[in-house]
């Protein structure tokens, strides 16, 4: 049997999940699409997670889709692949299982991060960066726009200006200047990535995970309301999350002065 190209590993509430084809710098496939979605299914179906790490196996996080993927072009001409039909059928559902999972994804990115694998970090809640890490919109060099959520998510995270100049040229953004940009949440040393990633996953994990997964959605709708529409949205939300266990936990243990344990999800 071929070894699975990703792999999961669980470490008390937290699941990591590792895109595996490091030959490849992780470049998408079919069978990587597949097996990913499913991991994040699975993980988002199973109680017992609160957190996940996205990360790749090797020296490279993902190098975008595999254009050469014979499940895509049977016969090896990229110029019958319907790049369309690939974003339908793989990454709208990614995106948009990324963008509702229940609990907080972190992506940890190591070495390169291109095209559809830049955009698929960015639209994890966090990610951490190890220092030698870059990010590329390599589109354009291929004459293709930014996809996987890529022109949603850039001007909402660095602005306009940065995110059109990105995208036009595909330079290549450094980690540190993608954390003073505001594309990622931190840049870290290389050594210390996967520690950082557990210690903000486990740090996640231990917080009521309704809540976040709550924040997330409320802050991404809100980039397209007016100030009232947003205040009414925070009131509805607020109005949902104040009869959870959560906040009466969290109440209950704020006056008591003791740690809250959390268990919506």
């Amino acid at each position: 049997m071929s070894e699975a190209v990703v792999l999961v590993h669980q470490q008390g509430p937290v699941r990591t999940l590792t895109l595996n084809r490091p030959a490849s710098l992780n470049a998408f496939t079919t069978a990587m699409h597949g097996e990913l979605l499913a991991a994040l299914d699975a993980a988002a179906a199973d109680a017992a997670t609160r957190a996940v790490i996205l990360t790749g196996a090797g020296r490279g996080f993902c190098a975008g889709q595999d254009l050469m993927d014979p499940a895509m072009v049977s016969t090896g001409a990229v110029a019958e692949l319907d790049v369309g039909a690939v974003i339908e059928r793989h990454y709208r559902p990614l995106a948009q299982r990324l963008f509702s999972m229940p609990v907080p994804v972190v992506a940890a990115v190591n070495g390169v991060a291109a095209g559809a694998g830049a955009n698929v970090a960015i639209g994890c809640d966090m990610v951490l960066a190890a220092r030698s890490a870059s990010f590329i919109q390599a589109f354009s060099r291929i004459g293709l726009v930014p996809d996987a959520g890529g022109s949603w998510l850039l001007p909402r995270l660095v602005g306009r200006a940065r995110a059109i100049g990105l995208a036009m040229t595909g330079d290549k953004l450094s980690a540190e200047d993608a954390e003073r940009f505001g594309l990622i949440w931190k840049c870290v040393d290389d050594a210390a990535l996967m520690d950082s990633a557990m210690a903000l996953a486990t740090k996640l994990a231990a917080m009521p995970s309704r809540a976040l997964a709550e924040t997330r959605r409320v802050i991404d709708t809100s980039m397209k309301l007016s100030l009232s529409e947003a205040v009414t949205l925070e009131a509805d939300t607020q109005r949902e999350l104040g009869r959870s266990h959560d906040f009466a936990e969290g109440v209950a243990a704020f006056i008591a002065k003791r740690p809250a344990v959390f268990k919506d999800r």
